[in-house]
């Protein structure tokens, strides 16, 4: 019985040793793709188009992250309605529509 347990134990470590190659590979990937995400996000772009009162694209809005501890960044409170995201290297408030209310450069 216990020769039956010791083979099936180390059959078991075997497999898993097996399958421990792709599930690093995978982590290692979506780590890439989250630094990729993380750098597009913190590098500075200069849009023209991002002033009070004016529309921001959707995607723009998207790609950015939202910022909840604004207070900890210097940031206004923002009023009702409205939200923190910081994309391209700022911090964007607008809210639900686009309608910009204020940009602040990090």
């Amino acid at each position: 019985m216990k020769r039956i347990l010791r083979t099936l134990a180390v059959g078991a470590l075997a497999l898993s040793f097996s399958f421990a190659p792709a599930i690093v590979a995978q982590d290692h990937h979506d780590d890439q793709q989250q630094h990729r995400d993380r750098d597009h996000r913190d590098k500075y772009v200069h849009h023209d188009d991002w002033k009070r009162g004016r529309h921001m694209r959707h995607e723009d809005w998207d790609r950015g992250r939202r910022v909840d501890d604004w207070q900890v960044r210097h940031l206004r409170h923002p009023p009702r309605g409205y939200e923190w995201r910081d994309v391209d290297g700022q911090y964007v408030m607008s809210d639900s529509n686009g309608v910009i209310f204020q940009v602040v450069i990090r």
